[in-house]
């Protein structure tokens, strides 16, 4: 089916929902060991949950793409593709760190020379290569929490594709408003309590698509560059900020841990459900001021990423205090 009509939105997005949210009900009734998540000291639920909900996710996706004979690079279908088996088999075999990170910069690097982003100069591949890898693994790190990932996902999917669509550009709308509409089928399994998990599977192929597609709506004169890092900006100032931490504290980052600052509020009492509610309303907020900043000059764009920084440097500030004045209690 061809992408005539702006119906074809609306015909893919109930494509990706009916199959991500049936593929992830046939896989919560899977009772096979070896693709549960047993909690342990880092974990933050207390049941064995199934952790490769991105496997109906990312088929819903997929499956809109190819009924709606949706347009991308041929980069972008083999990184996703590459990129999802070697997570899934980190799921069920936990393949070593420094493979994975192979596998993640070989599938970076083919994204952003069959792009021809050389054309801007090696320095341009080289950032983009870093911004891929990290977009990819800094989606693992905050799937933590029930329904906060996939949130973020349907949240920052559905405003590219509002600008998509606002632009003229249909098929691109399509391409994210599936991936979107993917993650609210799978939502309904995941919201606390969570009956299943992304996995890895899921975590770092959207992370990859959230890198890749704010790159090529930049190249395609969609949006600046303001826009994709806003509309992710929580993931990305929670992630960024509690790596740069544990590394000046000297700590191995590879690690699992529990120092996220989403991680912190769970454990303080706030709960999945509200730490997920919370987490939407920032989103939403985020994601509405990039894409009204997105029509206005760069000038305005600077103004409000740098308003959000200072939010976002705020919040965290406030949340170390508290937490230094409560172990100081002690």
């Amino acid at each position: 089916m061809l992408l005539d009509s702006p119906l074809s939105v609306i015909a893919a997005s109930l494509l990706a929902i009916f199959v991500s949210y049936y593929s992830n009900l046939w896989l919560i009734k899977q009772k096979n060991s070896t693709v549960l998540d047993y909690p342990n000291s880092r974990s933050l639920h207390t049941v064995p949950v199934p952790r490769i909900g991105g496997v109906g996710l990312l088929f819903g996706t997929m499956l809109a793409w190819l009924a709606f004979s949706a347009t991308l690079p041929v980069s972008v279908w083999l990184g996703l593709c590459v990129l999802a088996c070697i997570s899934f088999m980190d799921d069920i075999w936990k393949v070593p760190v420094w493979c994975r990170l192979c596998v993640h910069t070989l599938v970076a690097l083919g994204f952003c020379v069959t792009i021809q982003f050389d054309t801007y100069g090696w320095l341009f591949v080289v950032i983009g290569v870093l911004v891929v890898i990290w977009m990819s693994n800094l989606f693992n790190f905050m799937d933590g929490s029930d329904g906060l990932a996939g949130g973020m996902v349907l949240i920052g999917f559905g405003y590219y594709g509002l600008v998509a669509y606002l632009s003229g550009y249909v098929n691109f709308a399509v391409v994210n408003f599936s991936v979107a509409a993917a993650s609210l089928g799978f939502l309904f399994h995941n919201f606390y309590p969570a009956r299943i998990f992304l996995g890895d599977v899921g975590s770092v192929p959207l992370g990859y698509l959230a890198a890749v597609m704010g790159i090529l709506g930049w190249i395609n004169d969609l949006w600046s560059l303001w826009l994709p890092l806003l509309v992710f900006s929580p993931f990305i100032a929670d992630a960024s900020v509690t790596l740069i931490k544990r590394f000046l504290r000297g700590e191995k980052i590879w690690l699992a841990h529990r120092e996220h600052y989403y991680q912190r509020m769970v454990q303080s009492g706030f709960g999945h459900r509200n730490t997920a509610l919370l987490g939407y309303a920032a989103m939403i907020l985020v994601g509405a001021s990039a894409v009204w900043a997105n029509f206005q000059d760069e000038v305005i764009q600077f103004v409000i990423a740098t308003i959000w920084g200072l939010i976002y440097l705020g919040l965290m500030l406030m949340a170390d205090v508290g937490r230094k004045l409560c172990t100081d209690k002690q």
